[in-house]
């Protein structure tokens, strides 16, 4: 099984969609955005006009961040990952060495436009992989609330303490330690902290 490993942590005092590069990881990130929109989009075939279109965002945003500039969120992230059939951890992920080692506070942190989250990638993999597998850390505050990801896509959440609200945006579920839920992924979607310092493990399955 070939699997994309995310760490995604919260964080009340967050409130913005800027790109973290506080590592020398994070700090070339812009330049792998940039790399991995332009091998997508022409593997894909689309033009900058119908990428930006497909996605929902301005074209002159899209052009930015094919230059390595811009602070793209989790959200514009997600939006150019499925509008190119590509997970969100194909768009992030650096070249990877033979041998890679990530610190703990390292790594490719991209942060949300509406709630106090961030995603930091850690490993990615390969092209044909079927699952994304993250750790999710929420704190209490605006909920985080997801667009539709890939047709198809399942997601797998088992909470490991406190509790924590998610599932389908109509029907999200309160869940608590050892609980176990699987649901859409294709449909918009939310999770909530109902405790402080809860977490929990998410897996992400595209069909």
């Amino acid at each position: 099984m070939n699997r994309d490993l995310v760490f995604v942590k919260t964080n009340n005092l967050i409130d913005g969609a800027n790109v973290t590069e506080n590592t020398p990881i994070g700090a070339t990130l812009g330049a792998t955005i940039a790399a991995a929109l332009r091998r997508e989009r022409e593997r894909a075939g689309v033009s900058l006009t119908e990428l930006a279109k497909r996605a929902g965002i301005a074209k002159s945003t899209l052009s930015q961040l094919e230059s390595g500039v811009g602070n793209p969120s989790v959200e514009t992230l997600w939006a150019l990952g499925v509008a190119l059939g590509v997970p969100f951890s194909r768009l992030v992920e650096p070249p990877n060495p033979a041998v890679r080692v990530v610190r703990a506070g390292e790594g490719p942190s991209v942060r949300s436009d509406h709630s106090p989250f961030t995603g930091t990638l850690l490993s990615a993999g390969s092209p044909h992989g079927r699952r994304d597998v993250y750790v999710i850390e929420l704190e209490p505050g605006p909920a985080r609330h997801a667009d539709a990801h890939l047709p198809g896509t399942v997601e797998h959440l088992i909470v490991a303490q406190g509790r924590i609200r998610s599932g389908p945006s109509t029907a999200p579920v309160e869940l608590g330690p050892g609980d176990y839920a699987a649901f859409p992924g294709d449909v918009a979607h939310v999770y909530e902290a109902l405790d402080p310092g809860a977490w929990g493990v998410l897996v992400m399955e595209h069909r």
